[in-house]
């Protein structure tokens, strides 16, 4: 059983209201853990913290190397402690373990390294003017305090690509992981605090909805970086709204998979599934609409079906698993509820669509579930599922499958199965998204941005894009007469 506190400045401590709540192993419905639930009296302790850290010599007077070399001291000890933190992402999360183990611990300590040569990069420039006898340059400056608020799908590698930024930049961090899943983002504060970041600099606050309203609101708060739903993105942009804080939003998606006639079916069949079951299905990039070319519709999904119907599910610490439970009992009823209403609205139910029982009966495991026949005017086909829900629909022509694909509120991923060069290069550019992807299943790189269009947020996470989001732009003006 894991216990765990604030992080407040150099002090770990419980909640200021005394509360506490429980997270559960979705694989079993057991308690795994008893974390600290923060109040706003709590966001108001790190808000100050992370302004002393920020504000100290500490902090102020490392130079950029110094800098790179914690986050780079971050990388090593979460490459060292890589086997706890994927054991911690599973039990907590449910993922399966080769997607903890070889993927998000990797990739979390992956995205540090990477912004630690950074650190050393952070360039400004000289502007030439028309005003005679002035010396005019731009810096980068840091923002200040950065809210970080991360989703429960993939907490520690989405807590990575916010933190790692904010702090090569100059910035000090509030982490707010979701309430479902604090307990791998814990300890990378705790390794943070191992690898000598100052105090103060990187603090976390867990808990409910409570504190992420407060961090949000907080006028001691110069950014928030939010990851998760749409609704809620929408409810931080009015909530931030009186004092105008920087937002950036990573939000839903409803990514669609375009198989063309000339596709290798069996390859996109392979692609496809694991695109759309990747954390079974709990990604806002997953591919969940495949619009397949009416003359290869019938085998595609007969294949995708029998493909789904194949995979072995169960616990994620289960090495042979492959699809896992999804995150809570709430979420697997939500997504029993889109299942049912593509049933109501007329969608062919090709297989699954329904929680397995048996021994996996205790845990929150649903089947993989393929739909035939959807219509674009479904619920399922419209909004996001973040379930083991794959939609399939036929097109005729290409202007009726890029009507389909771009009629959407979303606008995270798009990807497109071709053989041929030339479709593979010009479909990409008729696609709104802010990534498609060709012939593959979805990646995350530290170097290629990461965000979407529309409903699926604002702003650009990862690749140099993060340095835009982290910093502002500070003219200064030399009268050289």
């Amino acid at each position: 059983m894991h216990k765990t506190q604030l992080l407040i400045g150099e002090d770990w401590v419980d909640a200021s209201a005394g509360a506490t709540a429980d997270t559960v192993d979705p694989a079993s419905g057991e308690v795994v853990g008893v974390f600290a639930d923060g109040t706003a009296a709590d966001v108001d302790a790190a808000v100050a913290a992370a302004r002393a850290g920020f504000e100290s010599d500490a902090w102020q007077s490392l130079s950029p190397d110094a800098r790179g070399k914690l986050l780079w001291k971050v990388a090593e000890l979460i490459e060292e402690n890589g086997q706890e933190l994927a054991a911690l992402e599973t039990m907590d999360q449910g993922q399966p373990i080769f997607i903890s183990s070889n993927v998000n611990v990797p990739l979390a300590a992956q995205v540090f390294r990477y912004y630690a040569g950074f650190a050393t990069k952070i360039e400004g420039k000289v502007s030439p003017v028309s005003i005679p006898n002035q010396l005019i340059y731009q810096q980068r400056a840091p923002l200040g305090v950065c809210g970080l608020i991360t989703p429960w799908n993939f907490p520690l590698a989405i807590a990575a690509w916010k933190l790692a930024p904010a702090l090569a930049t100059g910035n000090a961090a509030i982490l707010k992981p979701a309430e479902q899943t604090p307990l791998s983002t814990v300890r990378l504060a705790e390794i943070c605090r191992e690898a000598g970041i100052p105090a103060g600099v990187v603090n976390l606050v867990t808990g409910g909805p409570e504190a992420g309203q407060a961090l949000v609101a907080h006028q001691g708060v110069d950014m928030i970086s939010f990851t998760g739903s749409t609704a809620v993105g929408q409810e931080i942009v009015k909530a931030s709204a009186r004092d105008l804080k920087r937002l950036g939003l990573e939000l839903g998606g409803k990514a669609a998979s375009i198989i063309c006639d000339d596709a290798d079916v069996d390859a996109a069949v392979t692609g496809n599934l694991q695109g759309a079951l990747f954390n079974t299905g709990q990604a806002c990039g997953a591919f969940t609409r495949f619009l397949v070319h009416r003359s290869r519709v019938d085998e595609f999904t007969s294949k995708l079906a029998a493909a789904a119907d194949s995979l072995p599910i169960g616990p994620g610490r289960d090495p042979e698993t492959f699809v896992g439970p999804l995150v809570s009992e709430e979420h697997l009823n939500r997504v029993a509820g889109y299942v049912a209403s593509g049933r109501d609205q007329g969608a062919e139910l090709v297989t699954g669509g329904e929680r397995v029982g048996g021994d996996l009966e205790r845990g929150f495991f649903y089947r993989p579930t393929v739909f035939a026949g959807v219509q674009n005017d479904m619920t399922i086909a419209q909004e996001e599922i973040f379930g083991p829900v794959l939609s399939v629909m036929p097109f005729d022509d290409m202007d009726e499958a890029l009507s389909i694909a771009n009629s959407t509120v979303y606008g995270l991923v798009g990807v497109v199965w071709t053989q041929d060069l030339r479709t593979a290069h010009t479909l990409p550019q008729r696609i709104n998204a802010g990534t498609v992807f060709v012939n593959q299943l979805p990646l995350i790189d530290p170097g290629a941005p990461w965000g979407g269009l529309g409903l699926s947020g604002w702003g650009r996470e990862l690749g140099a894009y993060s340095i835009d989001e982290f910093t502002e732009t500070r003219s200064v003006f030399i009268n050289l007469a």
